[in-house]
């Protein structure tokens, strides 16, 4: 608790501080640059919104509203201009998806999907953890990682609880760890699999296209051809130091895990009409998304189905995340007592307002550091960089947002740093995605502090675990996560997205 304390207290003196550092720079603007005073304006505004998403002492929504406010008052954008920023096509991307998520938790899909899952994979204790990480990791693939793990651990704390009535709490007190550890870390590492498996993806593809938009899209299908074998490869090193660290060859056997997972699927009884639709309908945004735009796999070629229209390029996958959330609110349900449709208004109002505000809030803060001509500043600044190989310049920036990421908000990093790393990639010639994608990644790497994710804090509130256990872990995993996310995107980034090292492409203006 004194730490906890200790803590706080250093986050409020960083956000009544912060007011103070934004406003020298507004007040006296010639420290960055005489003639033009709106990149020291902007300056303020971006460091006034870093810390205080840092001190999250107000709400993350509340900051991200900021530009509103002060962007117009400045002259560092049109009050019209900034206010578009905050709604796109990606907002409906996020939206779509997780309407189709609340859909699976409201008729309990997800927990029959979860249980069918670790029956599939048994039961002895290296298959119970990586039942639990495969588990775990699939569904934040599609789904909220802060729902999945709030759905994974009651299933698993059931299973510890037998265990320990027949082997003694004693002896699978350090399994138990390391189980609750393999829950949070495939939570974090399953959602950078897909676009909309955690927010700051979805907030890459928004700041790219804001400042290269002559760029191609980056499509769901593209995204999940480099970040899914990148995360199977964490998750499989993570699982491997795991069960190295946590198991103990004593510990070979738990058959009663089995009887509790059956007895909880069998709860649930046989797939019930509007579970059925469900799945059907989940299968098919998947299969949508992923044939959307052509996939080229060397000389041969996967045609996409949005070339049946007449407008391939106006169709998006965040138009087609609303088609079927629109078609949930349409389906009618069997069990009229619990909803007329597959999905209701009040389930539908638990969607996040307040990470789509901070959505919202990065792109403005995106918007603004184009606009102002803060990140051709910054840009021009670094351009020593040039000289050092493009290998160890990743490997500084996913090493920086990694360990900032333990203590911030990994959305409100990324989108603070994007801008800045688009300017650099120009600054030294190089194609922004080798800088962006990496680094977008990276902000998921936070394996150390109960506060660095919502994964991390709900496996630590359920007591079973103490800080040193979590720093330890999670401080070898954040090391192995920069080693191979780093040697991942020099060697197979730069083939997937087509990137050349020696030159820009054409669309960097």
């Amino acid at each position: 608790m004194k730490i906890l304390k200790e803590i706080w207290s250093f986050k409020r003196m960083l956000f009544l501080l912060a007011p103070v550092f934004a406003a020298l720079f507004i007040l006296y603007p010639g420290i960055l640059d005489k003639d033009k005073p709106v990149i020291a304006y902007m300056a303020g505004v971006a460091i006034l919104m870093a810390i205080w998403w840092m001190t999250e002492i107000l709400p993350l929504g509340v900051t991200a509203l900021i530009p509103v406010a002060l962007f117009p008052i400045l002259g560092i954008m049109n009050g019209k201009a900034v206010s578009e920023v905050y709604f796109n096509h990606l907002i409906f991307l996020f939206i779509g998806g997780f309407l189709i998520a609340l859909a699976m938790e409201k008729w309990h899909l997800h927990r029959r999907i979860a249980l069918r899952l670790l029956l599939w994979i048994g039961l002895s204790p290296a298959r119970i953890l990586i039942g639990f990480m495969l588990t775990t990791a699939f569904l934040s693939m599609w789904i909220s990682n802060t729902a999945t793990t709030m759905m994974m651990v009651p299933i698993l704390l059931s299973i510890v609880a037998k265990m320990e009535e027949i082997k003694g709490k004693q002896n699978v007190q350090q399994m138990e760890k390391g189980l609750l550890l393999g829950i949070a870390y495939a939570a974090s590492i399953g959602g950078i699999a897909t676009l909309i498996g955690t927010p700051p993806n979805l907030s890459f593809t928004r700041i790219f296209k804001i400042y290269f938009p002559q760029a191609p899209d980056i499509s769901f299908a593209q995204w999940l051809f480099f970040a899914f074998p990148l995360s199977v490869l964490l998750l499989v090193l993570a699982f491997l130091y795991l069960y190295a660290t946590f198991f103990r060859k004593g510990n070979t056997s738990f058959n009663v895990g089995k009887e509790v997972i059956d007895k909880e699927f069998r709860l649930l009884g046989t797939m019930q009409y509007e579970e059925r639709w469900i799945l059907f309908l989940f299968v098919s945004l998947a299969f949508l998304w992923l044939f959307r735009r052509p996939i080229h796999i060397g000389d041969f070629t996967i045609p996409g189905w949005s070339q049946l229209f007449a407008h391939p390029k106006w169709i998006t996958d965040g138009n087609i995340a609303i088609f079927i959330g629109v078609l949930l609110f349409i389906i009618p349900a069997k069990n009229r007592e619990k909803s007329k449709y597959l999905m209701d208004w009040r389930t539908a109002e638990r969607i996040p307002w307040n990470i789509i505000l901070l959505f919202g809030g990065g792109f403005a803060l995106a918007a603004g550091f184009k606009e102002s001509g803060l990140s051709a500043f910054i840009g021009e600044s670094l351009t020593g960089l040039k000289d050092i190989p493009p290998i160890f310049i990743l490997l500084i920036i996913v090493t920086t947002i990694t360990f900032l990421t333990e203590l911030t908000s990994n959305t409100a990093t990324v989108e603070t740093f994007l801008p800045i790393l688009a300017a650099l990639a120009v600054a030294i010639q190089i194609n922004p995605l080798f800088l962006m994608v990496p680094a977008t990644i990276a902000a998921s790497f936070a394996f150390m502090l109960p506060v660095a994710t919502p994964p991390n804090a709900i496996v630590f509130g359920s007591k079973r675990l103490n800080i040193q256990d979590m720093v330890k872990s999670g401080f070898w995993l954040n090391l192995i996560g920069i080693a191979v996310l780093t040697l991942v995107a020099y060697f197979y980034m730069t083939w997937v997205f087509d990137i050349d090292l020696n030159q820009l492409p054409d669309w960097v203006q």
